[in-house]
C-alpha cells in the first residue's frame, strides 16, 4: 500500500490541505487600517461512510489593534460595540496564537501539511486573518497565505445562490437572520454548507475520482 493511501480520507480529500472554515466581525473593509472586532473557526473531519461533518470550534471577542480604525457605518452594521467590557475580549496576539495552536493541534491529527482557509467571500476573511497573523508577528502559521475556498463560488455552481442565507435555504440549512453577522453563528452556518456541497458531489458519484 503507497504512503497516500494510508493516510486518513480527509488528508486525501484536498490534496492534504485541512480545510479550517473561518469569519470574521470587522470594523471596517480595510484589513491593513480597521479592526478585526471578531473570529471564530470551525474544523472539519470525516465520518465513517466519508462524509465530511464540522468538528471543533474556535471563538473570540478581539480588542481593536492599537490605533486601528473603525468605521461607524461597520458598527451599524454589525452590531458590536467595539470597547464594551462585556464582550470579554482579548488582545488580538493572542487571539492569534490560539487559533493557531487550536488549527495545528486538529490540522496534525488529521495528517494534513498545511491548512487552508474556507470562507464566504473568501478573499475578506483571509486578508483580515493574514492582517492579524502579520500584526501578531506570528512564526509557526499553519494557514496557506493565499489558497482559499470560497463557498460563495461553489454554492454559485451548487445551489445556484452565492448570499450564505439563499444558499443555505437551498441546502435545506436553518438559518436565523437575527443570528447573521456573528462571526460563531455565520461561521456554523458555512461549515454545514461546505460539508453539504462537498457531500452532495460525493453522493452524486464525483468523488472519488474514477479513472477509466
Amino acid at each position: 500500500m503507497s504512503e497516500n493511501a494510508e493516510k486518513p480520507e480527509l488528508a486525501k480529500r484536498f490534496r492534504g490541505y485541512f480545510p479550517v472554515i473561518i469569519d470574521v466581525e470587522t470594523a471596517g473593509f480595510n484589513a491593513q487600517t480597521d479592526a478585526l472586532l471578531e473570529i471564530a473557526a470551525v474544523t472539519l473531519k470525516m465520518d465513517a461512510s466519508g462524509d465530511l461533518i464540522p468538528d471543533q470550534t474556535f471563538h473570540a471577542h478581539v480588542n481593536p489593534f492599537e490605533n486601528a480604525n473603525i468605521e461607524p457605518s461597520a458598527i451599524e452594521f454589525n452590531g458590536i460595540d467595539p470597547f464594551c467590557a462585556l464582550r470579554g475580549a482579548i488582545d488580538e496576539s493572542e487571539v492569534m496564537k490560539e487559533l493557531c495552536k487550536f488549527v495545528r493541534k486538529h490540522q496534525k491529527a488529521a495528517d494534513c501539511q498545511r491548512s487552508v482557509i474556507v470562507a464566504h467571500n473568501a478573499t475578506f476573511d483571509q486578508s483580515f486573518v493574514n492582517a492579524a497573523l502579520t500584526r501578531s508577528n506570528i512564526k509557526r502559521n499553519p494557514f496557506h497565505p493565499f489558497v482559499s475556498f470560497d463557498t460563495t463560488s461553489i454554492a454559485a455552481v451548487a445551489l445556484g445562490q452565492t448570499v450564505l442565507v439563499k444558499a443555505c435555504q437551498a441546502a435545506n440549512i436553518s438559518f436565523d437572520q437575527k443570528e447573521a453577522h456573528s462571526a460563531l453563528y455565520d461561521t456554523q452556518r458555512t461549515a454545514e454548507l461546505f460539508c453539504f456541497i462537498v457531500n452532495k458531489y460525493k453522493a452524486l458519484g464525483g468523488w472519488p475520482l474514477s479513472v477509466e
